[in-house]
């Protein structure tokens, strides 16, 4: 098992008092396995992806990663995990604007200490960037930079890919297209992935789905 979370909870402070969040979530993640995390506007989605990837920590509750406890990790810890065990990708790009495409690719393995030259290139031709490593990000469509958020979230290989509405800003056939790609790169790798979606259309085509409903699996 990769993630085993359990009775995650996650409060907010708001100006009228604490806003819970999360009220005792709990998933688990298998290698291999591909699951879609739904849920209307607010129901936590989101919140619980960012503890997943120890951007942030819970109030209270577990989070094993490949049986390591990261829930109470200090800063340094959490950063170490999102560096060398988990791949992110997020809706907004987050791209390196002075870097090219081929940097961009790279600049995650290359923090991780695993880069792979041929691998990136196997990326770069899989993910069809292979004739636009010298473009910018503001160069390049929005489906073309999030093909390389894509490509630089796997480039380290990493056992856990994270997706927070990957597609959210792509036209439907584009979507597809990425949403293609990201499965058929997590099947060669064997990560596991845990994709946030609004698109029930999206989520039916993973292996598994788990729905919040106010902060709580519905």
């Amino acid at each position: 098992m990769l993630i085993e979370a359990r009775n995650l909870t996650k409060s907010f402070p708001t100006g009228d008092g604490s806003l819970p969040v999360l009220n005792g979530v709990s998933l688990d993640l298998a290698a291999g396995e591909t699951l879609a995390l739904t849920g209307e506007s607010g129901s936590g989605k989101s919140t619980l992806l960012h503890l997943l990837a120890a951007l942030d920590q819970p109030d209270s509750g577990s989070i094993l990663l490949g049986g390591e406890e990261i829930a109470t990790m200090g800063d340094t810890g959490r950063a170490a995990i999102r560096r060398d065990r988990i791949g992110l990708v997020f809706q907004q790009f987050n791209l390196i604007p002075s870097l090219d495409t081929g940097a961009n690719l790279a600049f995650q393995a290359r923090l991780a200490g695993r880069h792979d030259a041929a691998w990136c290139a196997t990326l770069a031709d899989r993910l069809g960037l292979a004739d636009l490593l010298d473009r910018y990000p503001e160069q390049l469509s929005g489906g073309q930079q999030q093909r390389v958020a894509i490509g630089r979230a796997l480039a380290p290989r990493p056992p856990v890919l994270l997706a927070d509405e990957p597609t959210g800003n792509l036209d439907e056939a584009t979507a597809d297209g990425v949403l293609d790609m990201i499965l058929e790169l997590v099947t060669e790798t064997g990560a596991g992935l845990l994709m946030v979606t609004h698109s029930t259309r999206l989520a039916a085509r993973l292996s598994r789905r788990l729905h919040l409903s106010q902060g709580s699996v519905a």
